[in-house]
């Protein structure tokens, strides 16, 4: 069980299928609540740290990263880097991460690194309101470590005909970490990301989706917007790029869909 519990919420991006806007979230998302006046750290667990490009972290000034807050020996101080957001930082990821099973695999407490890196995170940790991890795309033991240390799972779903491959997987690997690490991890939601309304598909795939699903879907839908796609290659989030695009909006409803959510006095639902 976390030992953490009276510090931040700790939401896991997730999902092991590439190319599904799970960065895009994970960047615009955390500007939408530190904008709403929230803390948030965004933790870069992809090998391929393009949250940490996203949100403006130079690779030649990453001293400290995702890396070393799970390996470092002797443990090092938690540090975090300011983004251009006020309230939004970030612990980016380099390529070391790469590998990363391997360097787990001899470790009895391989399950537990992020869980214990933010136990003892301090007061860095401890004054924030939400830690959103950025996972890789693959059911790997990074992405094992951060159900681990989750308070629950945020789940982007791109709308297109193979959106529900896998999503099974996921949830079983779920209810796995339930049952033997982590007994509070909830599933907070899927969200259907590039929406097409021009494609008949996307309305079709999003039906679908709701039909299986029913109110762990979020009502925000996240669309295909060029703004979204652009803002990265100059590293700053969508939501400072242009707020006013289709994209940046949607993210906002987002993270205020979320702080409702979360605010429920009901459990999340969970599927069957």
């Amino acid at each position: 069980m976390r030992d953490f519990q009276s510090g931040p919420h700790v939401l896991a991006i997730t999902n092991q299928k590439g190319g599904v806007g799970k960065t895009t979230t994970a960047i615009n998302l955390g500007t939408a609540l530190a904008a709403l006046g929230s803390r948030v750290v965004v933790i870069d667990l992809d090998p391929q740290g393009n949250a940490s490009t996203g949100l403006g972290i130079p690779v030649a000034s990453r001293d400290f990263t995702a890396y070393d807050l799970l390996f470092a020996d002797p443990p090092e101080p938690l540090r975090t880097y300011e983004t251009v957001v006020p309230g939004l930082r970030v612990i980016p990821a380099t390529p070391d991460l790469s590998s990363a099973d391997v360097d787990m695999v001899s470790d009895t407490r391989r399950l537990h690194k992020m869980q214990q890196a933010l136990s003892k995170g301090g007061p860095e940790v401890a004054e924030l309101d939400y830690i959103l991890i950025d996972c890789p795309p693959s059911l790997n033991l990074l992405t094992i470590n951060a159900l681990v240390a989750a308070d629950s799972v945020l789940v982007p779903l791109q709308c297109e005909f193979f959106a529900l491959e896998g999503l099974t997987q996921l949830m079983r690997t779920v209810q796995t970490v339930r049952a033997s690490s982590n007994p509070g991890l909830k599933i907070q939601g899927i969200v259907l990301t590039m929406y097409d309304r021009r494609n008949n598909l996307s309305g079709q795939v999003a039906a679908d989706v709701r039909e299986n699903l029913g109110t762990l879907v979020y009502d925000t839908v996240i669309p295909r917007n060029v703004r979204l796609s652009e803002a990265p290659s100059h590293a700053i989030p969508a939501l400072l790029y242009d707020r006013t695009s289709s994209g940046s909006v949607a993210y906002q409803r987002l993270a205020g869909e979320l702080l409702a959510r979360m605010n429920r006095a009901q459990p999340v639902v969970e599927p069957a």
